[in-house]
């Protein structure tokens, strides 16, 4: 039960995080029960809360064939995020969808206990349990959730499809071209945003433009998402159109007026495109798949003519954001692989119309979930579609251990041609960026970090003032990494 007074220090931290934290806002579910952890206090819940359930899936597609199956680790987290290696919690598991939960073990290849059912619950052994669970016949989404009476409880939506024979979309050979850059990249898509609201940045009590800051502090590469119209009622940034063409033509003129380099990240959504939502444009709706897809490859055409006529055509493109649930839906949803990889090519072949130099990145989340990042990049090989980076998200609590992120680069960067770069993360800010730049078979490309002006971690506290993240850790990447 919420008492008074617990409500309206949950509201007051909500405006906070409305006013200096608009990264936090971000539409994933995930995002949002990350956050709502870390601001609401133990006794929110019934009972006191000391930590939370964490669950890892390694597959988040299976295929409805009533045998394929996924593992799911789960640890339980203290309030500051650290695994608990003691903890011997009760956790009660449940499943909705057509699956079953088939095996409990403390080991991810233990044989543990064998179970049959929707429900299961087990004590954590040494503060770890694995969790299989094994695929029905039916298409659909599954949830599973971890629940335990002193902890909050963990959850994740699985995709059960059925993918069909692959159709290439095209038969013409592609050969990934080589990114030379050594990338140590931002996405500050927030900053008009906060500009807007009067926020002002400076390092070492000199005040300065915050892109020119970043600059001289190690940073080469900016990244920006666009949204097709942010401005509609339900859309990103309702009536103010903050992250449309014009706020990005704006932003891509300082970029390149810094000396920076430019990533374009299209959504192709009015709103947040990631792994557990990809609504189609407003605009969209109701077209057949023809049409769809001319749309697509026109609106796309469109943003990078105007980008390319006024000087600051991006150096690389995502088509796409955090697609391994497929974007676009229903169309494009990883259900229907063949309608995707149309897609995604209508978007890569509007790309090169207008600038055939651009780099192109295929962007999944899965940043250590090999078989899941595997099962993607498979599929899309399979009907030939042609791209040169593979990015990937890793945030720790839903996308696995540095080990799983180490080895999952290094197994893609030796089975695909494309070079390999985390596109997006945030906490573990060496950890991440020395296995970035160390991808074996000379595929590094290196890091985006997300949304680092305004979001948990961030190289500017508050008011605006570069901090040691700044000072001290990006110059030190670069400098071994020799960033340029």
């Amino acid at each position: 039960m919420f008492t008074p007074t617990l409500q309206r220090n949950i509201i007051s931290k909500i405006k906070a995080m409305k006013t200096y934290f608009p990264a936090m806002l971000k539409g994933s579910l995930l995002l949002s029960a990350l956050f709502l952890f870390s601001i609401l206090p133990a006794n929110a819940q019934r009972g006191p809360r000391k930590g939370v359930v964490q669950i890892t899936p390694y597959k988040t597609t299976l295929i409805a064939n009533g045998k394929d199956e996924v593992s799911i680790r789960v640890v339980a987290l203290d309030a500051d995020g650290a695994e608990v290696k003691g903890a011997t919690n009760l956790i009660k598991f449940s499943l909705q969808g057509d699956a079953k939960i088939t095996r409990i073990a403390t080991g991810r290849n233990g044989e543990g206990k064998k179970i049959d059912d929707t429900t299961a619950q087990a004590p954590l052994v040494n503060g770890i349990l694995w969790v299989t669970l094994t695929s029905g016949t039916t298409i659909g989404h599954l949830k599973f959730d971890a629940k335990s009476d002193t902890l909050w409880a963990g959850s994740t939506e699985i995709h059960e499809i059925q993918p069909g024979k692959p159709h290439a979309v095209t038969t013409a050979k592609y050969v990934p071209k080589k990114v030379a850059d050594k990338i140590l990249g931002a996405d500050i898509s927030f900053l008009p945003e906060l500009e807007n609201r009067g926020m002002k940045f400076s390092d070492n009590g000199t005040p300065g433009d915050a892109i020119e800051i970043m600059k001289a502090h190690g940073f080469n590469y900016i990244r920006l998402r666009i949204f097709n119209e942010p401005a509609n009622p339900k859309g990103y940034s309702p009536n103010k159109g903050f992250c449309d063409l014009a706020h990005t033509e704006a932003m891509a003129k300082r970029i390149k007026a810094a000396g920076m380099k430019f990533l374009l990240d299209f959504h192709y959504s009015d709103y947040w495109a990631d792994p557990q939502q990809q609504n189609k444009p407003a605009a969209w709706v109701g077209q057949d798949f023809t049409t769809l897809k001319k749309s697509l490859h026109d609106y796309t055409v469109k943003v990078m003519q105007a980008l390319k006529d006024q000087g600051t055509t991006p150096d690389m493109v995502q088509v796409g954001n955090e697609i391994n649930h497929g974007m676009v839906w229903p169309d494009g949803a990883i259900n229907n692989l063949d309608s995707l990889a149309q897609l995604i090519y209508a978007g890569v072949t509007a790309v090169k119309e207008v600038s055939p130099s651009t780099t192109i990145m295929l962007h999944i989340a899965l940043g250590g979930q090999n078989q899941e990042a595997r099962f993607f990049l498979d599929n899309m090989k399979a009907r030939n579609v042609p791209f040169d980076v593979i990015g990937l998200s890793y945030y720790p609590r839903w996308h696995g251990t540095l080990e799983d992120l180490k080895n999952n680069m290094a197994d893609l960067a030796k089975r695909y041609p494309q070079q390999v770069m985390v596109a997006e993360y945030s906490q573990l800010k060496r950890e991440v960026n020395d296995i970035s730049f160390n991808v074996p078979n000379g595929k590094a490309v290196g890091s985006f970090i997300w949304e680092p002006i305004s979001s948990w971690e961030g190289i500017f506290d508050r008011k605006g003032v570069a901090n040691q993240y700044m000072d001290v850790v990006y110059p030190e990447i670069a400098k071994k990494y020799d960033v340029k």
